[in-house]
């Protein structure tokens, strides 16, 4: 299932102010820390009224949420793309890898971004529960695309097993790398260590393979 964008005017400008005040959050949370941001700040430095806030957010800390989910809709685009019957293993590194790559300025700023939220929510539980929930719900969200891609090779307890690893990939590789000065490309960037955690997570799933294909194929 993916994420599809808004079809309307109106959910289009209601993202846009939901990116906007995320934007803002993030940037606060970064600099000074959620325990010092409040609500009130967050809302002006986004540039709208505080009811507006509220209009869109329960909390402080829930309005960095479509930032955190926009990453996690993304790599899933990209998995979406890949051919069913293919190699899921495959397909599963490549949508990772791709996802968290940082080719030009934007893509690097949003992971410096990503690392300085999870820096602030090291102190601030219901920041980390915020993380948790969004990759929860990305879990849930990726398992009809796994399904679709393994084109009933898989049992539905393997296609959550799979949607879970690639998730937790994903999520740990980000985790280890907030708490390094690792740069966003290079050997401990955080595509590098999601591969290296989706291969230790998924490498000995032998039952990504079609049925019928056995584990010791020639090269």
């Amino acid at each position: 299932m993916s994420t599809k964008p808004p079809s309307s005017l109106t959910e289009r400008r209601k993202a846009a102010t939901q990116l906007e005040i995320a934007h803002a959050a993030a940037e606060l949370f970064a600099t000074q820390g959620p325990h010092a941001t409040t609500a009130e700040e967050i809302a002006r430095h986004a540039g709208v009224a505080l009811r507006t806030f509220y209009r869109y957010f329960r909390s402080k800390q829930d309005a960095v949420s479509p930032l955190l989910a926009d990453g996690a809709d993304r790599w899933r685009a990209l998995l979406e793309a890949a051919r069913p019957g293919a190699d899921l293993s495959l397909a599963l590194e490549t949508a990772v890898e791709r996802s968290l790559a940082a080719p030009d300025e934007e893509a690097a700023g949003a992971l410096l971004r990503t690392r300085g939220l999870l820096r602030a929510a090291a102190d601030d539980p219901a920041l980390r529960a915020v993380w948790y929930r969004v990759n929860q719900e990305s879990e849930e969200r990726l398992v009809p695309v796994v399904a679709r891609l393994a084109g009933g090779h898989l049992e539905p307890m393997q296609v959550r097993l799979v949607a879970a690893a690639a998730t937790d990939a994903i999520r740990i590789a980000l985790e280890t790398w907030a708490d390094t000065e690792a740069g966003v490309t290079g050997e401990a960037s955080p595509a590098a260590l999601a591969i290296d955690c989706l291969r230790q997570l998924v490498g000995g799933m032998t039952t990504l393979r079609p049925r019928g294909e056995s584990g010791s194929q020639g090269h």
